[in-house]
């Protein structure tokens, strides 16, 4: 195992290599001048010309793009454009808030999605069946930004019992929740319909299988056939899903903490973004990736509880 995991580091190392070339492209050969965007339109041209060169934007592309690799590889993401605030500062103060509703999100999806998928396969053509069927088709066929404004409308505006946007308490307190239940609940409910159409699936393909009939013809009840047998047999694929679910979680969180004014990593991307402020950009990518890629090897890892043959020796 542990040489395994130190493969998969040293693979990291050229995917990181490849996301921050490709971002690094994709942001400058995007139109706009990040110089004139920090100073303003009518800035004076002298003055956008000696900021340009004060950042370093008269210089090659491939020239940037070393000295950024050589700061990152010191711990150093760069500095703001706009503001000219540490890059690391920046993600390290709103990091907390993604992780906080990624979080959550994934815990909701998990909530929902495993006991309607199960409850569907040991209950098919049934109307449980049905209605758990329709309720994954439906989630799936929202967009989670639609949804977010839709129980902005209903919880916030018409019943008043959450606040429409921000994030405020501590912690685990009842302020904290209120204010991340809508935004979690609008990015974990759409993953749950995929993930309850993928559970029924894996069980009813388990469900099926030899040995549990045998079980079955044992005498062993029927919660435990479920629950420690095919449940656990299930789970490798419901578990890649997982991870392929992750990044889509980030990526959710972008349009969900700009609809709610989350003060995540996700709204600094796309206040970025719109500011051209390229060091910010390039460093939130950088750092969504590692998630990604961290988070992906975990599930990996998971495999070898789910199975015990899966084994990476």
């Amino acid at each position: 195992m542990l040489k395994y995991v130190i493969r998969r580091l040293l693979v990291m190392i050229p995917v990181l290599l490849g996301v921050t070339v490709l971002i690094t492209l994709l942001i400058n050969l995007s139109p706009g001048d990040p110089a004139r965007a920090a100073l303003g339109a009518q800035a004076d041209a002298q003055a956008v010309e000696n900021l340009r060169h004060e950042i370093g934007l008269d210089q090659p592309v491939y020239l940037r793009y070393v000295e950024w690799v050589a700061g990152v590889l010191q711990g150093d993401l760069g500095t703001s454009i706009v503001t000219g605030e540490p890059v690391n500062q920046m993600i390290m103060e709103r990091l907390p808030a993604t992780l906080e509703l990624s979080i959550v999100a994934i815990a909701i999806t998990f909530v929902i999605a495993l006991p309607l998928g199960v409850l569907s396969a040991v209950r098919q053509y049934t109307w449980m069946d049905t209605g758990s069927m329709v309720f994954a088709i439906f989630w799936l066929s929202m967009p989670s930004f639609w949804l977010g404004l839709i129980l902005i409308l209903l919880f916030s505006v018409q019943l008043g019992i959450t606040p429409i946007s921000g994030r405020s308490g501590t912690i685990f307190s009842l302020e904290w929740l209120s204010y991340l239940a809508l935004p979690a609940f609008a990015i974990g409910a759409r993953r749950a319909g995929l993930l309850t159409r993928l559970t029924r699936s894996s069980m009813l393909e388990i469900i099926n299988e030899e040995y549990i009939r045998t079980a079955k013809g044992k005498g062993i009840g029927g919660r435990a056939v479920i629950y420690t047998h095919a449940m656990k047999n299930a789970m490798i694929p419901i578990a890649t899903l997982v991870g392929l679910q992750i990044p889509m979680i980030l990526s959710g969180s972008v349009i969900i903490e700009y609809v709610f004014s989350w003060p995540g990593v996700g709204r600094l991307l796309v206040d970025s973004v719109t500011r051209r402020d390229y060091p910010v950009v390039q460093g939130i990518v950088l750092v969504y990736a590692v998630i990604v890629l961290f988070a992906n090897l975990l599930v990996d890892i998971a495999y070898t509880q789910f199975d015990p043959r899966v084994t990476y020796d």
